[in-house]
């Protein structure tokens, strides 16, 4: 003889499941299991933890080519504010925000820079976390990836050649374009070229005027700049002197620019070894400007 049992049906459970998520930077459908987009690659973590509140994730860029300083200035910046209590305040959202700033400390604590960013897109380091300020209640949940600068530069010179990159800067609310001081300094047009190409990209990426890049803030960052005292004095004598056609486009179609300079390293030196390239290694840690051009970006951002 066999007990008869009650077993509820958990239909709604298959019903969630089924259900189609949309990406946050594409919104592309995907599966409910899925770690990344399968169109644009971005995790899919972003779209559960939006739909899990009230507020959308805003999201701002750090762009710029390819080791111009993007990895450990977005890993100091998560360093600096998660550790002070002051007017400004970030807390990480998921495990996996956490990591660009955990890699790029433990780099810097054994005198290294961090890797280079790898041009896959599922291999990026991406940042959601709550930005909390003293003069507003609210506080702001934030978006930010670190993307590869080559990655960067083929989407540029080559539009929808990754989706991911695409998508997120005509979402964004504003971006921090970093260029090599060092570099700028030394007379090297490639800097200026770069960000020159970029800003027309960003200019020409979203039709519609309400919406166009014209009315979104716009920060250029001159990183390495502590070792360029002109550029850490006054970064906006140093653009002129050293970036005209930077400098132009920005007079031009971002009515919201301005410059800055920002360093990490208070000194460097070269490792040599036999039979290897050279090794910009950092000496100290001395961290400055890292905050102001994000706290100025932030005043243009609606909660």
């Amino acid at each position: 003889m066999t007990k008869g049992i009650t077993q509820p049906l958990d239909s709604y459970r298959l019903a969630e499941i089924s259900a189609p998520v949309p990406c946050y930077i594409c919104e592309s459908s995907n599966t409910h299991n899925a770690e990344f987009c399968h169109d644009c690659a971005a995790p899919m973590a972003l779209a559960h933890q939006a739909r899990s509140q009230k507020l959308h994730p805003r999201m701002i860029a750090t762009i710029g080519p390819s080791a111009v300083g993007k990895t450990v200035y977005l890993g100091m910046l998560m360093d600096m504010l998660s550790r002070q209590p002051d007017r400004l305040h970030l807390l990480a959202r998921g495990a996996f925000s956490i990591t660009l700033q955990q890699t790029t400390v433990a780099a810097l604590a054994r005198c290294r820079f961090p890797q280079k960013t790898p041009n896959e897109p599922d291999r990026w380091n991406w940042v959601h976390s709550q930005i909390h300020r003293r003069d507003q209640p609210i506080p702001l949940e934030l978006i930010m990836p670190d993307m590869a600068g080559e990655a960067i530069l083929e989407e540029v010179d080559h539009p929808h050649s990754y989706r991911v990159i695409r998508a997120f800067l005509e979402k964004c609310a504003g971006a921090l374009i970093l260029v090599d001081a060092i570099k700028l300094k030394e007379g090297s047009l490639e800097q200026d070229f770069f960000t020159m190409k970029l800003l027309t990209y960003l200019s020409e990426l979203v039709e519609a005027p309400r919406n166009a890049w014209s009315n979104r803030p716009v920060g250029i960052v001159f990183s390495k700049a502590d070792q360029c005292e002109g550029c850490m004095r006054d970064p906006t004598a140093f653009a002129e002197k050293h970036a005209k056609g930077m400098t132009r486009q920005c007079l031009e179609r971002f009515p919201k620019h301005k410059f800055f300079a920002a360093g990490v390293a208070g000194a460097c030196a070269f490792r040599e070894i036999p039979g290897e390239p050279r090794v910009r290694v950092p000496l100290r840690i001395e961290p400055r400007g890292i905050v102001e051009p994000f706290e100025w970006i932030l005043d243009y951002i609606d909660v």
